[in-house]
């Protein structure tokens, strides 16, 4: 049997709070989404001016990476260099998802949305790097 660690409200608060400020450095209005290794949301925070879609983006692009174990950024590359299947799969093909991993396990995802897709990828991995 495994022992695996789970994240807790105080981790998606900490991230959350990580990524905010990373986006608000940069002067971005971004959706921030947290969600567990099932892929159910454990914070969702739209800041003000975000974009209204970004609210459903951001969740989309957490859970892609709780499906695969990788960034959503390998479904966009996948879709860029015509492998237009992906389209197909359920998930969400934009970067700016990326996993949460702790000693090799799969615990969470973080998803960012409203920005340029590669500022949504360093949001999410400032959100990461605060745990």
């Amino acid at each position: 049997m495994k022992t695996i660690r789970i994240l807790t409200l105080e981790d998606a608060r900490k991230m959350a709070s990580a990524a905010e400020a990373e986006a608000r450095t940069q002067g971005w209005n971004v959706t921030i989404a947290i969600c567990d290794a099932g892929g159910h949301a454990l914070w969702l925070q739209r800041m003000d001016g975000a974009p209204l879609m970004s609210a459903m983006i951001a969740p989309e692009k957490a859970r892609t990476c709780v499906l695969s174990g990788k960034p959503s950024k390998v479904y966009e590359e996948m879709v860029n260099k015509g492998r237009y299947s992906a389209l197909s799969m359920p998930v969400m093909p934009l970067e700016g998802g990326e996993p949460i991993m702790d000693q090799g396990q799969l615990i969470g995802a973080v998803g960012v949305s409203g920005v340029q897709a590669a500022q949504d990828a360093q949001v999410a991995r400032a959100g990461i790097g605060a745990l």
